[in-house]
């Protein structure tokens, strides 16, 4: 994690098996940054505050690994339904990020790289409905070039 840069290492994952927590290699076996907006430096930095590098920055509340069970039922679940979305999952937060990257004007190479996938053309292929305002920002961007190339002739 790098507070300084916004930037937070993906390099490991861990899954639970046979209830264990198994660590290893992201699904993609490559390691990713993952931007950090602004509004997250100061509390992931109270959260990380007098841990060493290699501790755990989100764990449970004995310091160990944050079963995704667990989280839903005593932490999750409770806070979207408090919201009023009741139903949403950990995964979809996910999404979230992506949408609001697209909608922020990333791109698509961008937006792979943060969510770790493969090829922007899995990340089309699931994120391609996010870009169909897209086809309106280049009709509008195509209009402002042919007035400012119109306005270039007529100055001439």
């Amino acid at each position: 994690m790098d507070l300084v840069k916004r930037r937070l290492l993906v390099a490991e994952s861990v899954t639970e098996v046979n209830g264990r927590a198994v660590f290893g290699t992201p699904k993609t076996h490559q390691r990713r940054s993952v931007p950090l907006p602004r509004f997250l430096v100061e509390p992931i930095a109270a959260q990380i505050a007098c841990r060493s590098g290699d501790q755990l920055v989100f764990r449970s509340p004995a310091g160990e690994v944050l079963r995704n069970n667990n989280f839903r039922r005593r932490v999750f679940d409770r806070a979207a339904e408090l919201i009023g979305l009741t139903g949403l999952t950990p995964h979809e937060l996910r999404h979230t990020a992506a949408s609001l990257a697209v909608a922020e004007g990333a791109n698509v190479k961008a937006v792979q790289r943060m969510l770790g996938q493969a090829s922007a053309a899995m990340t089309l292929d699931v994120y391609a409905d996010l870009f169909e305002d897209d086809l309106d920002q280049v009709a509008d961007r195509l209009d402002r070039a042919a007035g400012r190339a119109a306005a270039g002739l007529i100055a001439d």
